[in-house]
């Protein structure tokens, strides 16, 4: 690969439980209970200002928000010049208007596109706390968010949803596309979502640390044969929305190692229960 291309530097996992952005809106993240989780992200924040990319490319998941359950798209890619954050139901969060490169975007969507994954192709798309929120926790509260975002929406809410082989396969592809990108840009791939968790039914409030911490565990060390564990497994054993791990095996399968290359190394690793009846997990990873 020419260093007149684009590369992936590093990638950043969090989860992005909304009431995170409602304690910084609110102004009580140095309260008792919000306090132990925020300190899990002092270094991620100090890290962020030291290797600041050129573009974020960030998967999550859409809450609602720019889809419905009228149309719901498995994958859409953001390639608009700006995302207005979303108001859901409380109004917008106090977050900065995230600003999109569509020419990497759009080199993305073709390039992926003709490795044979469907993407939709989204030019107004609000962004909402599953975005918004790990920007919240790597970059603080800035007048403007560090550099353009390219929005990545995953299906893991109306069934059916993909399976972690192909977003770990998918992860790859969108490797390949920024690698063929001919500008020389510092990209960051972010995986969303997580950990356990249960919002409805007999199992509400359902968090299992025992899992979360094999699958980063896993993740790290052996992401092709966490991709291979069925979908049942994070429903039965992470709740009802552990799947939206998922979209962390995207940016894993996106790292060198998966295509022959160095190990990343864990700049960073971060669980804590609980953070609004969800386990809170972190991991920065660099390439090597």
């Amino acid at each position: 690969m020419s260093q007149t291309h684009a590369r992936i530097t590093a990638s950043v996992y969090t989860s992005h439980v909304p009431a995170i952005g409602a304690a910084v809106d609110l102004g009580k993240t140095g309260t008792d209970y919000w306090a132990p989780l925020f300190k899990g992200y002092e270094f991620s924040k100090q890290w962020m200002k030291e290797h600041t990319p050129d573009v974020i490319f960030l998967v999550y998941n859409d809450h609602a928000t720019a889809f419905s359950l009228d149309l719901t798209p498995t994958f859409a890619i953001g390639c608009a010049e700006e995302f207005q954050p979303a108001d859901e139901g409380w109004g917008p969060r106090p977050v900065p208007m995230v600003i999109g490169h569509p020419k990497l975007a759009a080199h993305i969507a073709q390039s992926v596109i003709q490795q044979d994954f469907d993407l939709a192709v989204a030019h107004k798309m609000d962004v909402d706390h599953g975005l918004t929120v790990p920007l919240t926790l790597m970059c603080g509260q800035p007048k403007a968010w560090p550099c353009p975002v390219i929005p990545f929406a995953v299906n893991v809410v109306q069934y059916p949803v993909p399976s972690g082989r192909r977003c770990f396969e998918l992860g790859r592809a969108i490797r390949r596309a920024i690698e063929s990108y001919d500008e020389p840009l510092n990209v960051q791939i972010w995986g969303t979502g997580g950990m356990s968790h249960q919002l409805q039914g007999p199992r509400a409030g359902l968090i299992n640390k025992e899992f979360d911490n094999a699958f980063m565990d896993q993740l790290i060390a052996n992401p092709a044969a966490q991709a291979e564990v069925p979908h049942v497994n994070y429903v039965r054993e992470a709740g009802s929305e552990g799947i939206e791990l998922v979209m962390w095996l995207i940016a894993r399968g996106a790292l060198a190692d998966v295509a022959g290359g160095p190990a990343p190394r864990v700049a960073h690793r971060f669980y804590h229960v609980p953070g609004s009846n969800t386990a809170i997990g972190h991991l920065i990873l660099e390439e090597q």
